[in-house]
């Protein structure tokens, strides 16, 4: 936490992790499935243009001599929140800032309207697909189906899952409020699902199971469709859809013509720092 005087200014949650002899720091923690975290600071989208720059940067530097004073990591990763879109102060301490990108539904502009917005084809999709898949909502148990559905999917390829059943189902305990899982059944029987998760103003799309192979219907477009309902109806101002940064998903993304938003990861690192990422880049996709 930083401080002025003794008023709060700002927050900054990151994770220590020894590997060996190489120490990093990250933000938000791998292996967690949490897309950003990053920094806080007090009031900022309030704060004049002048006021944000001075307090961000002497932030940021106050952060930066914490971490390498006391921690002096080989690698530090971390990865910053939409809308937080001034990475200035990252780059002008020496870190590499890579954009990430993220789809966002403005649900403001009505359902009708989304609706609408939907590309021809999809609209067509899920349509049909409401005739034979009916939408309920999901608990722990479905949660578990999701998970195990996207392990074997992995399995197949013969990549490592990158976060643990276990984790998901403790964050599910503590956080449910927070939860909502829309689960697809076709002639009784769960075949799809997704979890999303929200707060304040916005549902994001979060981990959904492998699409299932069912001729002429889409269940995961029918999920995803019932998801913005769901979202819009709350009262939401905006659905996230993450994933944009990856280009095998976008085709399928791109569909509900949605905007882009941007945010950005920042790492900096040493050059044992260096062989260590390439090495666990490697790892990651295959089994360990």
């Amino acid at each position: 936490m930083g401080l002025k005087g003794e008023t709060p200014i700002g927050i900054f949650p990151f994770f220590y992790q020894k590997t060996f002899i190489i120490k990093g720091v990250f933000s938000p923690p791998p292996k967690t499935a949490v897309p950003y975290l990053g920094p806080l600071i007090v009031d900022y989208d309030t704060l004049k243009q002048d006021k944000k720059e001075s307090i961000y940067i002497e932030f940021q530097k106050e952060i930066d001599k914490l971490i390498f004073n006391e921690i002096n990591p080989s690698y530090v990763s971390f990865s910053l929140p939409p809308g937080f879109i001034d990475a200035r102060p990252f780059k002008w301490s020496g870190y590499k800032v890579t954009p990430n990108y993220n789809y966002v539904i403005d649900l403001s502009k009505g359902i009708d309207k989304i609706w609408m917005d939907f590309k021809k084809e999809l609209r067509g999709s899920i349509t049909e697909t409401e005739k034979k898949i009916h939408i309920i909502e999901g608990h722990r148990e479905e949660l578990e189906f999701i998970y195990n559905s996207l392990f074997n999917r992995y399995n197949e390829q013969d990549i490592t899952i990158p976060l643990h059943k276990e984790y998901l189902l403790e964050l599910y305990d503590f956080f449910s409020d927070n939860f909502k899982i829309f689960i697809a059944k076709y002639n009784g029987e769960v075949i799809s699902g997704r979890i999303v998760v929200y707060y304040k103003n916005k549902a994001a799309t979060w981990i959904g199971s492998a699409r299932p192979n069912l001729k002429g219907i889409s269940p995961n477009d029918l999920v995803q469709w019932e998801t913005i309902k769901w979202a819009h109806a709350q009262g939401f101002k905006y659905c996230e859809l993450m994933g944009a940064g990856t280009q095998r998903l976008i085709s399928y993304k791109s569909k509900c013509n949605p905007d882009i938003t941007v945010c950005f990861e920042v790492k900096k690192s040493t050059l044992l720092g260096n062989i260590a990422e390439k090495g666990y880049n490697i790892l990651k996709t295959r089994r360990l």
